[in-house]
């Protein structure tokens, strides 16, 4: 089946509408990092709240090479935003954890950002009207565990979740965005390499996974072992049930005025 991005859109952004309204909220607030999946959240919260009830927030780490693609986005879709550079908080926890003899390992060094631009994010969520952070990841990403738990895979309602980085960028040129905006390759911000590099494999490989089963033997293998050991990070946190009575329902329809 093709995939009609503009067809898609309408049913998404309605959707998009009503979870904001499920959340009590007023503002999205957006983390722009100038990748496809920010620029195409962000164009999408415009569709569907105004561009004056949407924040974006741009996080470099210190000196970001790539900065200007953020800039230029905001710019383009003419957002209210600020810039929040996070490298002093970084670096702040790696030198406590030096202090107390804990080295970070390289996983905490490129996770660390990520957690610390979601609790930015949250941050400034907090001191807006109505500010509801919006996740980014796609569906091709969270398939295959490439996001930091607590990190970028946060947020109150996911957009492009159930959508592969092909149908992404396709919902972005339909949403009218330049083209660099939605071909710039994603990459993981400290060693300079993509995420396809780390990974081992294209997202090509996996959205036809996805959408049509078409794998040979030994992506699939990958692919199959990255989903099945991080599945914990989309998942609610386990509970234990004592046993005692809960007199009330839980459901969602509490939260609905």
């Amino acid at each position: 089946m093709d995939f009609n991005a503009k067809e898609q859109l309408t049913g998404l952004i309605e959707w998009m509408r009503q979870m904001m309204q499920t959340c009590g909220g007023k503002t999205a607030v957006v983390g722009i990092s100038g990748g496809k999946d920010s620029s195409v959240v962000a164009a999408l919260c415009v569709e569907a709240y105004g561009r004056e009830n949407v924040y974006g927030v741009l996080m470099p780490n210190g000196v970001q090479p790539d900065i200007d693609y953020s800039r230029d986005l905001v710019e383009f879709l003419n957002l209210p935003h600020c810039t929040i550079n996070i490298h002093d908080a970084v670096e702040g926890v790696l030198s406590q954890m030096e202090q107390v003899g804990l080295s970070a390992s390289r996983t905490t060094k490129v996770n660390l950002p990520s957690r610390i631009r979601m609790t930015t994010l949250y941050a400034v969520a907090q001191t807006l009207p109505g500010g509801i952070v919006i996740n980014t990841s796609n569906l091709s990403e969270d398939w295959v565990g490439y996001c930091t738990i607590y990190g970028d895979s946060a947020g109150a309602f996911s957009p492009l979740g159930m959508y592969t980085t092909e149908e992404v960028v396709a919902m972005g040129r339909e949403l009218g965005l330049p083209e660099k905006f939605v071909v710039k390759p994603p990459s993981d911000g400290l060693t300079g390499l993509t995420d396809e590099d780390n990974l081992g494999f294209t997202y090509h490989a996996v959205n036809e996974y996805i959408r049509k089963g078409v794998c040979d033997a030994e992506t699939k293998e990958k692919i199959d072992h990255k989903h099945r050991i991080s599945r914990f990070k989309f998942e609610t946190i386990p509970v234990y049930h004592n046993g005692l009575p809960m007199v009330i329902e839980d459901s969602t329809d509490f939260y609905k005025e």
